[in-house]
């Protein structure tokens, strides 16, 4: 299959991330509180969702003193602040769905806060189930320009993908069942198989992508900017791919 590629605009709000990392520490450590609290304890090898946050504290560099703390904390060894997850659902720009993952110990701020952000930025919180129908949940991994398109889909369909979409821009997208399991499956299978992919996450993915250019685009990426600088939103997920300026890419 092929498909209209999202990695350019991956790559542009990672590398936003990259150069904000107190603000990516902030995440990933109430990530692995989370983890170890609801994913089954403190161990790693026993709690997947734990596995895949420390992940990406690895990732960001986040200090292993950090991570050993925000463990501690989530298993109720450490004193800390009770976080607890929440989900949002709006739009933005020209009517582009989004779903806004965050981690909290305040809703009533954190809801004031992302209402605040859309309607100051052209767009509206909607209610429960709103857009989120217009997304898949799963997993995506994605696979650098000249990757062997006949051996990663039969590496990945073996160890349990759904799919292999070759985008216009070479880079191949692996979609896996949503369970961490069976997408750390694919992964490890990917990766045992010589492939190293430039991007791996269990996300929401839009069924249907519309594209944003000009205004529009710009638009949107500021809007998705300043949700993503709130130190309680943990993930955002838009059903555009954006097409923004050069000088603004």
């Amino acid at each position: 299959m092929s498909g209209h590629s999202k990695w350019a605009n991956i790559q542009h709000r990672k590398g936003r991330q990259d150069a904000k990392r107190s603000n990516i520490w902030t995440k990933v450590v109430r990530e692995i509180i989370i983890a170890a609290r609801v994913g089954g304890g403190g161990d790693p090898d026993m709690n997947p969702r734990l596995r895949l946050a420390l992940q990406k504290a690895k990732a960001a560099n986040v200090p292993k003193d950090t991570i050993k703390n925000a463990i501690l904390k989530g298993t109720g060894q450490l004193e800390g602040v009770n976080y607890e997850e929440v989900r949002y659902e709006g739009y933005g720009a020209a009517g582009a769905a989004l779903i806004i993952d965050c981690t909290t110990d305040n809703r009533v701020r954190t809801v004031s806060d992302v209402r605040h952000i859309l309607t100051s930025n052209g767009g509206s919180l909607g209610t429960e189930g709103s857009v989120a129908f217009m997304f898949k949940h799963c997993g995506l991994i994605v696979l650098p320009s000249g990757s062997d398109e006949d051996k990663v889909m039969e590496v990945a369909l073996e160890a349990g993908a759904e799919d292999v979409v070759a985008n216009e821009d070479g880079t191949l997208e692996v979609i896996t069942p949503p369970t961490i399991q069976e997408f750390e499956a694919v992964q490890k299978a990917l990766e045992g198989a010589g492939f190293t992919p430039e991007y791996a996450e269990i996300t929401m993915k839009p069924v249907n992508e519309t594209v944003l250019s000009g205004e529009d685009a710009v638009k949107m990426q500021r809007l998705i900017d300043e949700l993503e600088d709130n130190d309680d939103v943990s993930k955002v997920y838009c059903s555009a791919t954006l097409d923004l300026p050069e000088e603004e890419a």
